[in-house]
Protein backbone atom coordinates (compact mmCIF):
# COMPACT_ATOMS: atom_id res chain seq x y z
CA UNK A 1 0.00 0.00 0.00
CA UNK A 2 1.37 3.38 -1.15
CA UNK A 3 1.96 6.03 1.86
CA UNK A 4 -1.48 8.49 1.64
CA UNK A 5 1.27 11.77 2.33
CA UNK A 6 2.93 10.75 -1.33
CA UNK A 7 -0.11 10.45 -2.93
CA UNK A 8 -1.20 13.57 -2.20
CA UNK A 9 2.69 14.99 -3.11
CA UNK A 10 2.30 13.09 -6.08
CA UNK A 11 -0.98 14.63 -7.23
CA UNK A 12 0.05 18.30 -6.17
CA UNK A 13 3.37 17.82 -8.10
CA UNK A 14 1.42 16.92 -11.42
CA UNK A 15 -1.06 19.47 -10.81
CA UNK A 16 2.01 21.47 -10.59
CA UNK A 17 3.30 20.60 -14.11
CA UNK A 18 -0.27 20.92 -15.34
CA UNK A 19 -0.37 24.46 -14.57
CA UNK A 20 2.68 25.02 -16.19
CA UNK A 21 2.53 23.44 -19.07
CA UNK A 22 -0.82 24.72 -19.45
CA UNK A 23 -1.21 28.90 -19.42
CA UNK A 24 -4.80 28.27 -20.69
CA UNK A 25 -5.72 25.86 -17.52
CA UNK A 26 -4.33 28.28 -15.42
CA UNK A 27 -6.35 31.23 -16.35
CA UNK A 28 -9.05 29.59 -16.53
CA UNK A 29 -8.09 28.24 -12.68
CA UNK A 30 -7.58 31.47 -12.05
CA UNK A 31 -10.90 32.81 -13.12
CA UNK A 32 -12.87 30.04 -11.58
CA UNK A 33 -11.77 31.04 -8.41
CA UNK A 34 -12.26 34.25 -8.91
CA UNK A 35 -15.79 33.31 -9.34
CA UNK A 36 -16.04 30.78 -6.87
CA UNK A 37 -15.13 33.50 -3.94
CA UNK A 38 -14.58 37.06 -2.68
CA UNK A 39 -10.84 36.83 -2.40
CA UNK A 40 -8.28 37.28 -4.92
CA UNK A 41 -4.49 37.24 -5.24
CA UNK A 42 -3.40 40.69 -6.43
CA UNK A 43 -0.87 39.13 -7.82
CA UNK A 44 -2.59 37.05 -10.25
CA UNK A 45 -4.54 39.76 -11.08
CA UNK A 46 -2.07 42.30 -12.38
CA UNK A 47 -0.10 39.30 -14.35
CA UNK A 48 -3.67 38.62 -16.34
CA UNK A 49 -4.18 42.23 -17.04
CA UNK A 50 -0.45 42.95 -17.96
CA UNK A 51 -0.72 39.76 -20.34
CA UNK A 52 -4.30 40.42 -21.66
CA UNK A 53 -2.65 44.37 -22.81
CA UNK A 54 0.61 42.59 -23.83
CA UNK A 55 -1.88 40.40 -26.02
CA UNK A 56 -4.11 43.41 -27.12
CA UNK A 57 -0.94 45.25 -28.33
CA UNK A 58 1.18 42.92 -29.92
CA UNK A 59 -1.03 42.82 -33.15
CA UNK A 60 -0.65 46.40 -33.16
CA UNK A 61 2.75 46.75 -33.24
CA UNK A 62 3.84 44.02 -35.41
CA UNK A 63 3.70 44.83 -38.96
CA UNK A 64 1.37 42.65 -40.73
CA UNK A 65 1.65 41.36 -44.74
CA UNK A 66 -2.53 41.71 -44.57
CA UNK A 67 -1.82 45.11 -43.06
CA UNK A 68 0.73 46.42 -45.47
CA UNK A 69 -0.74 45.44 -48.74
CA UNK A 70 -3.89 47.78 -48.61
CA UNK A 71 -1.85 50.64 -47.73
CA UNK A 72 0.76 49.72 -50.61
CA UNK A 73 -2.87 49.44 -52.53
CA UNK A 74 -3.98 53.23 -51.14
CA UNK A 75 0.12 54.53 -52.44
CA UNK A 76 -0.33 53.18 -55.50
CA UNK A 77 -3.99 54.25 -56.28
CA UNK A 78 -3.17 58.24 -54.69
CA UNK A 79 0.26 58.01 -57.33
CA UNK A 80 -2.33 57.29 -60.01
CA UNK A 81 -4.75 60.21 -58.68
CA UNK A 82 -1.89 62.46 -58.51
CA UNK A 83 -0.42 61.89 -62.07
CA UNK A 84 -3.71 62.05 -64.12
CA UNK A 85 -4.56 65.70 -61.71
CA UNK A 86 -0.60 66.75 -63.18
CA UNK A 87 -1.02 65.77 -66.43
CA UNK A 88 -3.39 68.80 -67.49
CA UNK A 89 -0.84 71.46 -65.86
CA UNK A 90 1.40 69.41 -67.87
CA UNK A 91 -0.02 69.32 -71.08
CA UNK A 92 -0.79 73.36 -70.38
CA UNK A 93 3.09 73.98 -69.45
CA UNK A 94 4.77 72.11 -72.24
CA UNK A 95 1.79 74.49 -74.89
CA UNK A 96 2.78 77.52 -73.43
CA UNK A 97 6.19 76.51 -73.88
CA UNK A 98 5.91 75.35 -77.40
CA UNK A 99 3.99 78.78 -78.52
CA UNK A 100 7.08 80.49 -76.35
CA UNK A 101 9.77 78.30 -78.34
CA UNK A 102 8.20 79.09 -81.82
CA UNK A 103 7.75 82.86 -81.24
CA UNK A 104 11.02 83.86 -79.88
CA UNK A 105 13.75 81.05 -80.40
CA UNK A 106 12.98 78.49 -82.53
CA UNK A 107 10.83 77.71 -85.24
CA UNK A 108 11.03 74.88 -88.04
CA UNK A 109 10.12 75.13 -91.61
CA UNK A 110 10.23 73.38 -94.72
CA UNK A 111 11.88 73.77 -98.25
CA UNK A 112 9.56 73.91 -101.07
CA UNK A 113 11.51 74.52 -104.00
CA UNK A 114 14.96 74.34 -105.65
CA UNK A 115 16.33 77.56 -105.57
CA UNK A 116 18.71 77.49 -102.24
CA UNK A 117 19.46 73.54 -103.67
CA UNK A 118 22.38 71.92 -102.99
CA UNK A 119 22.80 73.59 -99.61
CA UNK A 120 18.68 72.82 -99.23
CA UNK A 121 16.53 70.62 -100.98
CA UNK A 122 13.24 70.34 -101.38
CA UNK A 123 10.71 69.16 -98.58
CA UNK A 124 14.09 69.93 -95.98
CA UNK A 125 13.27 70.10 -92.56
CA UNK A 126 15.06 73.25 -91.33
CA UNK A 127 15.56 74.89 -87.34
CA UNK A 128 15.69 78.69 -87.38
CA UNK A 129 17.19 80.58 -85.01
CA UNK A 130 15.29 83.53 -84.16
CA UNK A 131 17.32 84.88 -81.13
CA UNK A 132 21.17 84.82 -82.60
CA UNK A 133 20.65 88.60 -84.18
CA UNK A 134 19.56 90.25 -80.73
CA UNK A 135 23.14 88.55 -79.59
CA UNK A 136 25.21 89.46 -83.09
CA UNK A 137 24.92 90.93 -85.84
CA UNK A 138 24.20 89.47 -89.53
CA UNK A 139 26.95 88.06 -91.27
CA UNK A 140 28.07 87.59 -94.73
CA UNK A 141 27.21 84.03 -96.08
CA UNK A 142 24.34 83.45 -93.43
CA UNK A 143 21.36 81.71 -94.55
CA UNK A 144 18.66 84.46 -93.78
CA UNK A 145 14.61 83.44 -93.72
CA UNK A 146 12.57 86.79 -94.05
CA UNK A 147 9.13 88.22 -94.75
CA UNK A 148 8.80 88.85 -98.16
CA UNK A 149 5.85 91.07 -97.64
CA UNK A 150 7.44 95.03 -98.83
CA UNK A 151 11.05 93.87 -99.73
CA UNK A 152 10.42 93.45 -102.90
CA UNK A 153 6.79 93.22 -103.44
CA UNK A 154 5.07 96.98 -102.66
CA UNK A 155 3.97 97.88 -99.43
CA UNK A 156 5.72 98.47 -96.24
CA UNK A 157 7.28 95.70 -94.04
CA UNK A 158 5.48 94.11 -91.43
CA UNK A 159 5.93 95.68 -88.05
CA UNK A 160 6.53 92.75 -85.10
CA UNK A 161 4.45 94.48 -82.70
CA UNK A 162 4.76 94.07 -79.05
CA UNK A 163 5.73 91.17 -77.05
CA UNK A 164 1.99 90.04 -76.43
CA UNK A 165 1.02 90.79 -79.81
CA UNK A 166 3.89 88.36 -80.97
CA UNK A 167 2.79 85.74 -78.63
CA UNK A 168 -0.55 86.48 -79.98
CA UNK A 169 0.38 86.13 -83.67
CA UNK A 170 2.89 82.98 -82.80
CA UNK A 171 -0.36 80.92 -80.92
CA UNK A 172 -2.72 81.59 -83.72
CA UNK A 173 -0.04 80.87 -86.59
CA UNK A 174 0.89 77.38 -84.90
CA UNK A 175 -2.60 75.98 -85.20
CA UNK A 176 -3.08 77.04 -89.05
CA UNK A 177 -4.75 80.72 -88.11
CA UNK A 178 -3.73 84.18 -89.24
CA UNK A 179 -1.36 85.01 -92.13
CA UNK A 180 2.16 83.78 -91.71
CA UNK A 181 3.28 86.14 -95.02
CA UNK A 182 5.47 85.80 -97.86
CA UNK A 183 8.36 83.94 -96.16
CA UNK A 184 11.76 83.37 -97.85
CA UNK A 185 15.02 81.80 -97.33
CA UNK A 186 18.47 83.17 -99.35
CA UNK A 187 22.11 83.60 -98.47
CA UNK A 188 23.35 87.07 -97.22
CA UNK A 189 26.20 87.96 -99.56
CA UNK A 190 26.24 91.84 -98.59
CA UNK A 191 25.81 93.54 -96.30
CA UNK A 192 25.20 97.78 -95.46
CA UNK A 193 27.59 99.38 -97.15
CA UNK A 194 29.21 96.73 -99.34
CA UNK A 195 29.66 97.22 -103.11
CA UNK A 196 28.75 93.61 -104.33
CA UNK A 197 29.23 93.50 -108.03
CA UNK A 198 29.06 90.70 -111.01
CA UNK A 199 30.98 89.67 -112.27
CA UNK A 200 35.16 89.86 -112.48
CA UNK A 201 37.52 88.65 -115.48
CA UNK A 202 36.81 84.73 -114.43
CA UNK A 203 32.96 84.91 -113.53
CA UNK A 204 32.78 85.48 -110.15
CA UNK A 205 30.55 87.66 -107.66
CA UNK A 206 32.98 90.14 -105.53
CA UNK A 207 32.56 91.91 -102.64
CA UNK A 208 34.55 95.19 -102.17
CA UNK A 209 36.43 94.13 -104.57
CA UNK A 210 37.32 90.67 -103.50
CA UNK A 211 36.40 87.70 -105.57
CA UNK A 212 34.22 84.94 -103.90
CA UNK A 213 34.80 81.26 -104.46
CA UNK A 214 31.43 80.14 -104.03
CA UNK A 215 32.05 76.45 -105.84
CA UNK A 216 31.62 74.92 -102.17
CA UNK A 217 27.67 75.56 -101.98
CA UNK A 218 26.77 76.59 -105.29
CA UNK A 219 24.24 74.34 -107.19
CA UNK A 220 26.92 72.19 -109.22
CA UNK A 221 27.63 73.52 -112.98
CA UNK A 222 25.82 76.54 -111.78
CA UNK A 223 27.79 80.01 -112.54
CA UNK A 224 27.56 82.64 -109.87
CA UNK A 225 25.54 84.66 -111.90
CA UNK A 226 24.34 85.18 -115.48
CA UNK A 227 22.80 88.95 -114.57
CA UNK A 228 25.12 91.87 -114.26
CA UNK A 229 25.10 93.99 -111.06
CA UNK A 230 26.98 96.44 -109.64
CA UNK A 231 25.25 97.62 -106.51
CA UNK A 232 26.04 99.34 -102.87
CA UNK A 233 23.99 98.26 -100.64
CA UNK A 234 22.10 100.94 -98.35
CA UNK A 235 22.35 100.85 -94.89
CA UNK A 236 19.57 99.47 -92.71
CA UNK A 237 19.82 96.67 -95.85
CA UNK A 238 20.84 93.21 -97.27
CA UNK A 239 22.00 91.71 -100.18
CA UNK A 240 21.08 88.52 -100.85
CA UNK A 241 20.90 85.24 -103.17
CA UNK A 242 20.08 81.86 -103.64
CA UNK A 243 22.77 78.82 -104.06
CA UNK A 244 21.24 78.02 -107.57
CA UNK A 245 21.69 80.90 -109.32
CA UNK A 246 20.25 79.67 -112.61
CA UNK A 247 16.47 79.53 -110.88
CA UNK A 248 16.77 81.64 -107.56
CA UNK A 249 14.47 84.91 -107.59
CA UNK A 250 16.47 87.08 -105.51
CA UNK A 251 18.24 90.90 -104.99
CA UNK A 252 19.59 90.35 -108.58
CA UNK A 253 15.92 90.37 -110.04
CA UNK A 254 14.34 93.26 -108.13
CA UNK A 255 16.89 96.05 -108.66
CA UNK A 256 14.03 98.06 -110.21
CA UNK A 257 12.29 97.40 -106.73
CA UNK A 258 12.59 100.40 -104.08
CA UNK A 259 15.64 99.80 -102.39
CA UNK A 260 17.86 98.26 -105.84
CA UNK A 261 16.67 94.76 -104.79
CA UNK A 262 18.33 94.68 -101.39
CA UNK A 263 15.93 93.21 -98.01
CA UNK A 264 15.54 95.42 -95.40
CA UNK A 265 16.97 94.38 -92.35
CA UNK A 266 14.01 94.65 -90.05
CA UNK A 267 12.46 92.39 -92.67
CA UNK A 268 14.69 89.21 -91.16
CA UNK A 269 13.23 86.78 -88.94
CA UNK A 270 16.11 84.55 -88.10
CA UNK A 271 18.92 82.25 -89.34
CA UNK A 272 19.13 78.51 -90.73
CA UNK A 273 20.99 77.14 -88.61
CA UNK A 274 20.65 72.96 -89.18
CA UNK A 275 18.72 70.69 -91.33
CA UNK A 276 16.72 68.42 -89.11
CA UNK A 277 14.88 66.44 -91.69
CA UNK A 278 15.01 63.68 -93.51
CA UNK A 279 18.09 61.89 -90.93
CA UNK A 280 20.04 61.63 -94.45
CA UNK A 281 20.03 64.98 -94.54
CA UNK A 282 20.53 66.06 -90.78
CA UNK A 283 23.94 69.00 -90.79
CA UNK A 284 24.41 72.25 -89.73
CA UNK A 285 24.55 75.11 -92.11
CA UNK A 286 27.76 77.06 -91.40
CA UNK A 287 29.23 80.00 -92.85
CA UNK A 288 31.33 78.84 -96.22
CA UNK A 289 35.44 79.94 -95.55
CA UNK A 290 34.64 81.95 -98.43
CA UNK A 291 33.05 84.57 -96.50
CA UNK A 292 35.87 84.46 -93.60
CA UNK A 293 38.66 86.67 -95.78
CA UNK A 294 39.67 89.42 -93.59
CA UNK A 295 39.38 91.62 -96.88
CA UNK A 296 35.55 91.65 -97.36
CA UNK A 297 35.65 93.91 -94.05
CA UNK A 298 37.21 97.08 -96.20
CA UNK A 299 35.08 99.09 -98.09
CA UNK A 300 35.54 100.06 -101.90
CA UNK A 301 34.05 102.83 -103.77
CA UNK A 302 30.96 102.85 -105.54
CA UNK A 303 29.76 102.38 -108.83
CA UNK A 304 26.83 102.83 -110.83
CA UNK A 305 24.71 99.73 -111.24
CA UNK A 306 24.46 97.79 -114.61
CA UNK A 307 21.68 96.51 -116.40
CA UNK A 308 20.20 93.35 -116.30
CA UNK A 309 19.05 90.28 -117.93
CA UNK A 310 16.46 87.70 -115.92
CA UNK A 311 16.07 84.05 -117.10
CA UNK A 312 12.63 82.42 -116.84
CA UNK A 313 11.43 79.88 -114.59
CA UNK A 314 12.76 81.71 -111.41
CA UNK A 315 11.87 80.29 -107.91
CA UNK A 316 11.45 82.30 -104.38
CA UNK A 317 12.03 79.84 -102.41
CA UNK A 318 9.11 80.67 -100.52
CA UNK A 319 9.11 78.45 -97.04
CA UNK A 320 6.43 76.82 -95.22
CA UNK A 321 5.66 76.86 -91.44
CA UNK A 322 6.23 73.01 -90.40
CA UNK A 323 3.56 72.76 -88.50
CA UNK A 324 3.44 72.52 -84.61
CA UNK A 325 5.16 69.42 -84.07
CA UNK A 326 8.39 70.60 -83.12
CA UNK A 327 7.97 73.47 -80.55
CA UNK A 328 4.74 71.14 -78.96
CA UNK A 329 8.23 68.28 -79.14
CA UNK A 330 10.26 70.94 -77.24
CA UNK A 331 7.84 72.39 -75.24
CA UNK A 332 7.48 68.41 -73.75
CA UNK A 333 10.87 68.48 -73.90
CA UNK A 334 11.30 70.94 -71.38
CA UNK A 335 8.04 70.65 -69.23
CA UNK A 336 8.24 67.16 -68.31
CA UNK A 337 11.34 67.76 -66.15
CA UNK A 338 10.05 70.88 -64.86
CA UNK A 339 6.89 69.44 -63.72
CA UNK A 340 9.11 66.39 -62.33
CA UNK A 341 11.16 68.14 -60.36
CA UNK A 342 8.07 70.64 -59.31
CA UNK A 343 6.30 67.59 -58.11
CA UNK A 344 9.06 66.16 -56.19
CA UNK A 345 9.66 69.00 -54.22
CA UNK A 346 6.01 69.60 -53.63
CA UNK A 347 6.07 65.53 -52.23
CA UNK A 348 9.39 66.64 -49.93
CA UNK A 349 7.57 69.19 -48.52
CA UNK A 350 4.39 67.27 -47.37
CA UNK A 351 6.70 64.45 -46.40
CA UNK A 352 8.92 67.43 -44.00
CA UNK A 353 5.05 68.37 -42.72
CA UNK A 354 3.65 65.69 -41.66
CA UNK A 355 7.32 64.70 -40.13
CA UNK A 356 7.64 68.12 -38.29
CA UNK A 357 4.30 69.50 -37.20
CA UNK A 358 4.15 72.95 -36.60
CA UNK A 359 4.20 74.03 -32.73
CA UNK A 360 1.03 75.01 -31.24
CA UNK A 361 0.33 78.07 -29.42
CA UNK A 362 1.86 78.02 -25.69
CA UNK A 363 0.14 76.74 -22.70
CA UNK A 364 -1.73 74.33 -25.54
Amino acid sequence: MSDPGESAAAEAGDSGRAVRSDPDAAGQAAEHAEGSGPATDPGAATSSAEKEAAEGEAPASEPGADRGRPQARVRRKGRRRSFWRELPILIAIALLLAVIIKTYAIQAFFIPSGSMENTLEINDRILVNKIVYHTRPIHRGDIVVFNGDGSWDPGTVPTSGNVFQQFAEGFASMFGFGHPGEILIKRVIGLPGDHVACCDQEGRVTVNGVPLNEQSYLYPGSAPSVIRFNVVVPAGRLWVMGDNRYYSDDSRDHQDDPGGGTIPESAVIGRAFVIIWPPSRWRFLPIPATFQQPALSESSAAASPAGRASPSGLLSARLEPAGPAVPLALGFAVAIPVTLVQRRVRIRVAQRRRRDPPAGPPGS
